[in-house]
């Protein structure tokens, strides 16, 4: 029905997250309908990416200098350092303009089923960071998911000898949230964390 330039086009596509195989031709179409004004761009800015985009040496982030433009800011605060799993999670915090601490990205979490291991991850570079004199918090935002909480336990343990704060995200009833429509999980963890008001 179609050529295989096309075909492929869907094909990777479909590989990306949130599209399946009907999004991804729906997609293929809008890109090949509007060729001069989404298409070749999209190309060349992928091209650009690929050529230029890579991990920070420092922090894990993705940007086409070295180091990344947060590591590079002067005005933010040497002390604290932010663990995160993923870039998407450093992009999130980024986004809501509430940390101005450094980052570490870990790039993954450990996961026995998976076979990820703490020698997978980006563990050895954050350990050294943490043994640097003007660091004295390290917070972990690992995920609420087993493999965060496994992970953010694993390295609470290896950073006890870095004479660093350790912390972690606090967990519950989110900002604007009801009762009756958070799972069991979130309303545990949150009335185990209650605090004085």
């Amino acid at each position: 029905m179609t050529g295989p330039q096309i075909d492929q086009l869907i094909q990777l596509l479909a590989k990306l997250p949130g599209l399946g195989p009907r999004s991804a031709r729906r997609a293929a179409l809008h890109l090949i309908g509007r060729k001069e004004a989404l298409l070749r761009p999209l190309a060349e800015a992928m091209r650009q990416a690929a050529d230029s985009v890579a991990p920070c040496g420092t922090c894990g982030n993705l940007d086409s200098v070295e180091p990344c433009s947060i590591c590079r800011d002067g005005r933010r605060d040497d002390g604290a350092i932010c663990v995160v799993e993923g870039v998407g999670d450093l992009w999130a915090l980024e986004r809501a303009a509430i940390f101005r601490g450094r980052y570490h990205v870990l790039g993954g979490t450990l996961s026995a089923l998976d076979g990820i291991g703490p020698e997978d991850l980006n563990i050895g570079g954050l350990i050294a960071r943490a043994a640097d004199p003007k660091v004295k918090e390290v917070i972990l935002a690992t995920n609420a998911t087993v493999d965060g909480q496994t992970t953010a336990h694993y390295l609470a343990e290896r950073l006890q000898d870095c004479g660093v704060m350790v912390s972690g995200l606090a967990h519950g009833v989110p900002v604007g949230g009801e009762l009756d429509y958070l799972d069991d999980g979130t309303l545990a963890t949150a009335l185990g964390s209650r605090r004085p008001v």
